[in-house]
């Protein structure tokens, strides 16, 4: 039902019919005049927020909840007549989707600069898939959302992108010298740099669900001198080259449909029972998600929690301080911890060597590898 009739009280609810929408707003053009009593439906994969007066009023979790404004029907519109009508008790609803977006796509648009100890000056692409949730509603609206109507993920991939690549690059300065390591390592280099992603995408409230490295490939005149400095390895140690020989020789055994084969086949047969008794072993993922944490003192808190009951820290949070990242009130103007500006937004770093913009916080400059 609309948000704009006279006489009826309104049922809010709302169904993402697309699988990409993270925030859907009521009414979506414009504001509303939701009135005293309209009925608030949330799902169990969706949060709500009321905005009253222009400011975040409260969040609502899954269920049924009855909404208190002062727009009285019939009585509102008598009152309104020196407005024209038009009611200046603005209130809208924004739905929040808190459910995981999978499969979001990351990447290097340009080559990023990597100083090689061995190779030099590297340009490197990187390529990868991330998944994300909404973990704090009211902080998303305000630092990311504002009023838009509908905001989806491909509004947000692309900027989310551009800082995994930032933190790729400064990750891969501090902890790798040569890409030569690369090979095997890229489960480790996805931890550390989801770890440090965290932070990042807390700060809008959102988290970093998972973080997977597809590819990290040099430019291929790089890539040639790696497989001939490859070769050369190789055929330098014999021993190497008799065990290469050797794997390949039961790579084909393993083919036929002799006894030899056959045998190789039942060792394979023999390993199948423990592999699926250790996948089984695994905890459901699903059920590690669903949990609610405070972030200060880790302990299980209730879904509907505003306050830890441990240790009081704000689980509900309206806004963060760009600077120290401090949890706010609403309607905070300054931060009550470092007293900067909540409005200040941090400036981007300029590279002093090829005066490329970079983010805030990065370490190394994406154009040409220096440190800032």
């Amino acid at each position: 039902m609309g948000t704009d009739n006279v006489v009826f009280l309104e049922v809010l609810e709302w169904f993402d019919q697309t699988g990409k929408e993270i925030v859907y707003r009521i009414p979506q053009r414009g504001s509303g005049e939701i009135k005293f009593g309209a009925q608030l439906i949330v799902r169990e994969s969706q949060a709500a927020v009321l905005f009253y007066h222009g400011k975040a009023y409260d969040a609502f979790q899954p269920g049924r909840h009855t909404l208190t404004t002062a727009n009285i029907p019939i009585l509102n519109k008598i009152l309104s007549i020196p407005w024209g009508m038009t009611s200046p008790l603005r209130a809208e609803v924004y739905f929040v989707n808190m459910k995981v977006f999978p499969n979001l796509k990351w990447g290097t648009r340009d080559p990023v600069a990597f100083r090689d100890s061995e190779l030099g000056l590297v340009r490197l692409r990187a390529f990868g898939v991330f998944d994300i949730q909404v973990v704090q509603p009211v902080l998303f609206i305000n630092r990311l959302v504002g009023t838009q109507g509908i905001y989806t993920t491909e509004e947000i991939a692309e900027y989310l992108s551009r800082v995994i690549v930032s933190r790729f690059n400064d990750y891969l300065g501090e902890h790798f010298d040569t890409i030569l390591n690369l090979p095997g390592r890229y489960d480790e280099l996805s931890d550390g740099l989801s770890k440090r992603l965290e932070e990042d995408f807390s700060h809008y409230g959102l988290g970093l669900t998972n973080l997977y490295i597809n590819s990290i490939t040099p430019p291929p005149e790089v890539q040639k001198a790696i497989d001939d400095k490859s070769k050369l390895n190789v055929f330098d140690d014999l021993n190497r080259l008799f065990k290469m020989k050797a794997a390949m020789a039961m790579e084909k055994a393993s083919e036929n449909q002799a006894s030899a084969g056959a045998g190789v086949g039942m060792g394979f047969g023999f390993m199948m029972p423990a592999m699926f008794a250790e996948l089984m072993k695994s905890p459901d993922a699903t059920s590690r998600g669903t949990e609610a944490r405070c972030p200060e003192c880790s302990h299980t808190v209730p879904s509907d929690a505003r306050f830890c009951p441990y240790c009081g820290h704000q689980i509900l949070v309206f806004q963060q301080c760009p600077e120290c990242g401090k949890n706010l009130p609403p309607h905070a103007r300054f931060c009550i911890r470092c007293g900067a500006g909540v409005e200040e937004k941090p400036q981007e770093k300029i590279c002093p060597h090829c005066k490329a913009k970079n983010l805030s916080e990065s370490v190394f400059c994406n154009q040409c590898g220096q440190r800032l």
